[in-house]
C-alpha cells in the first residue's frame, strides 16, 4: 500500500502488496516528517507578500545616513547594491551598527569619526578584510526547506530572495516570517506527538553559558558581549539571577534614533529607557512547557526568543526561533519514529 498525504489532514491509501509493518513504518516516517514535507512542497515565492517595504542601500552611502534610514523606515536590515559591480553584495544590519560602535568608541568626549564619515563600502573593506564572504541569497523558486537550511547553516537571520533573471531583491526571509507561515497551516496538518513533548524532553534551546547582564552593566560592555559571543539578546538579571528585563540587538538601534550613540558609558537600564516601542515585559517559559505552547507564544507575541526560567524566575536558558525551526524541520527529517 502507498500512503498519500494531503497537508489538510486527509489521508488516502492505495493498496498493493506491502506488509502491514512496512505500511506502518512508512506512515510513521511521513507523520513525523510532516513539517519537513510541508517546507519542501512550498517555494520561497509563496511567502513574498503582494505589497511590502524593501529598503536598498548603495554602498557609496554614508554609514550614518544608512542607519538613520533603517530607523526612519522601521526596518532592521537592507540589501547592499554595488553600482560598480551592478549587483547586490551584502546586507547592512543592526549587527554592523553594533560592531562599528564597539570597535571605534573611545569616550563621550570623542566623536566616532568612522560612523560619522565612513561610507558603507569603506566599512565593509575594513570589517571584512580577509573574512570576506559572498552574499547568501536564495531564488524565489527554491523550497522553504532550502531557505530554513540556509538560514541555520550560515547562522544568519535574514535571507534575501533574489530573482535569478532580473537580479532584483524581492523580499527578505526571516525565521519569524517562515514560522508564522507554517503556523497558518499547522492546525490543518497531522499533529506529530512530539509537539506535546516538553523542551526538556526534546532538548530544545540553549542552557549552557547563557550570556546575561545586570542593570548596572555599562552599555559598551553589553555591546562587547554581542560582538564576541554572537548572541542576539541579553537577559538583564538582578543579584539573584532573576530576569528583570532584556536588552536585544534591536534595542541598540534606538541609539541611532535618539542620537545618543556617543555615550556608551551609560548603564543598560539607562539605555532601555529609550525604547521607542511599548514594552510588555520579558516573555518567558519553562523547560516543562510543550513545544506546541512555545510555538504559539512565539508566533502570537511576534518575538524572536523566550527566556527559559525556573519557578523563581532565575534564568536557565534561551529558546529561539532558530531552535524551533531546527527542531520542526531539520531535526526530525531523518527520524521515522520517535
Amino acid at each position: 500500500c502507498v500512503l498519500n498525504v494531503c497537508y489538510y489532514g486527509v489521508f488516502t491509501i492505495t493498496c498493493c502488496t506491502l506488509s502491514c509493518s512496512s505500511l506502518m513504518a512508512h506512515f510513521l516516517f511521513v507523520f513525523y516528517n510532516v513539517y519537513t514535507r510541508f517546507m519542501k512542497s512550498h517555494r520561497c515565492y509563496d511567502l513574498v507578500p503582494t505589497s511590502s517595504k524593501l529598503v536598498v542601500f548603495d554602498t557609496s552611502l554614508q554609514v550614518k545616513k544608512a542607519f538613520f534610514a533603517l530607523v526612519s523606515n522601521g526596518v532592521r536590515a537592507a540589501p547592499l547594491w554595488d553600482s560598480k559591480k551592478q549587483c547586490f553584495v551584502g546586507m547592512l544590519t543592526i549587527t554592523d551598527f553594533i560592531n562599528i560602535l564597539h570597535r571605534y568608541y573611545k569616550s563621550p568626549l570623542v566623536q566616532i569619526y568612522e560612523l560619522e564619515e565612513h561610507k558603507i563600502e569603506t566599512w565593509r573593506e575594513v570589517y571584512l578584510q580577509d573574512s570576506f564572504k559572498p552574499l547568501v541569497s536564495i531564488s524565489p523558486n527554491a523550497s522553504l526547506y532550502d531557505a530554513v537550511s540556509s538560514l541555520l547553516k550560515n547562522k544568519i537571520h535574514r535571507l534575501p530572495v533574489i530573482d535569478p533573471l532580473t537580479g532584483n531583491t524581492l523580499y527578505i526571509l526571516t525565521h519569524k516570517r517562515i514560522l508564522k507561515f507554517l503556523k497558518l497551516f499547522i492546525s490543518e496538518m497531522p499533529k506529530p506527538s512530539f509537539l506535546g513533548k516538553t523542551l526538556e524532553e526534546l532538548n530544545i534551546g540553549t542552557f549552557h553559558k547563557i550570556a546575561v547582564v545586570r542593570s548596572d552593566t555599562p552599555l559598551y560592555t553589553a555591546l562587547g558581549i554581542f560582538v564576541e559571543q554572537r548572541v542576539s539578546a541579553l537577559p538583564v538579571v538582578d543579584d539573584k539571577g532573576r530576569v528583570v528585563d532584556i536588552y536585544s540587538k534591536f534595542d541598540v538601534i534606538n541609539l541611532a534614533a535618539e542620537k545618543t550613540y556617543n555615550n556608551l558609558d551609560i548603564t543598560v537600564t539607562k539605555a532601555l529607557q529609550h525604547r521607542s516601542q511599548y514594552f510588555e515585559g520579558v516573555l518567558t517559559c519553562n523547560r516543562h512547557e510543550t513545544l506546541q505552547a512555545i510555538i504559539n507564544r512565539l508566533v502570537e507575541a511576534e518575538v524572536h526568543r523566550l527566556v527559559v526560567v525556573d519557578e523563581h524566575e532565575v534564568v536557565k536558558g534561551i529558546v529561539s526561533l532558530s531552535d524551533i525551526l531546527q527542531a520542526l524541520v531539520l531535526k526530525n527529517k531523518e527520524e521515522g519514529t520517535e
